[in-house]
């Protein structure tokens, strides 16, 4: 059996990944792309590093704790770009934020595990 709060930063980092491609696909839509182009990039960047996470979490690498810590600094500045745009109205901006600052909280929470 897994362990709990290990299993729910897999979760949440998997989960973000899909809500940032979410966000950067309906955000290439958007009337202003180029307003969107930092959230755009900050999406795929936060994708890519969350799915890396997840992946490197499962392996149970002695990496991940690092990782954690990166994808929460990733994560954190993702969902303050989404704010910004979520204040607009942006509904998908919305929800990757918050997907974004509940990956960073598991990441710091798995982070912190690691160094009792």
């Amino acid at each position: 059996m897994t362990d709990p709060i290990l299993q729910n930063c897999i979760d949440l980092c998997n989960a973000c990944a899909a809500a940032c491609n979410y966000c950067a696909s309906a955000c290439l839509k958007e009337k202003d792309v180029n307003m969107q182009a930092k959230c755009i990039n900050l999406d795929l960047q936060c994708s890519a590093l969350c799915y890396a996470t997840a992946q490197l979490l499962i392996l149970d690498s002695e990496f991940a704790d690092n990782l954690c810590k990166v994808c929460a600094d990733v994560c954190n500045a993702c969902a303050a770009e989404c704010e910004k745009h979520a204040k607009m109205g942006m509904k998908h901006c919305e929800m990757c934020a918050e997907a974004c600052r509940n990956c960073a909280k598991a990441c710091e929470e798995m982070v912190q595990l690691e160094v009792k």
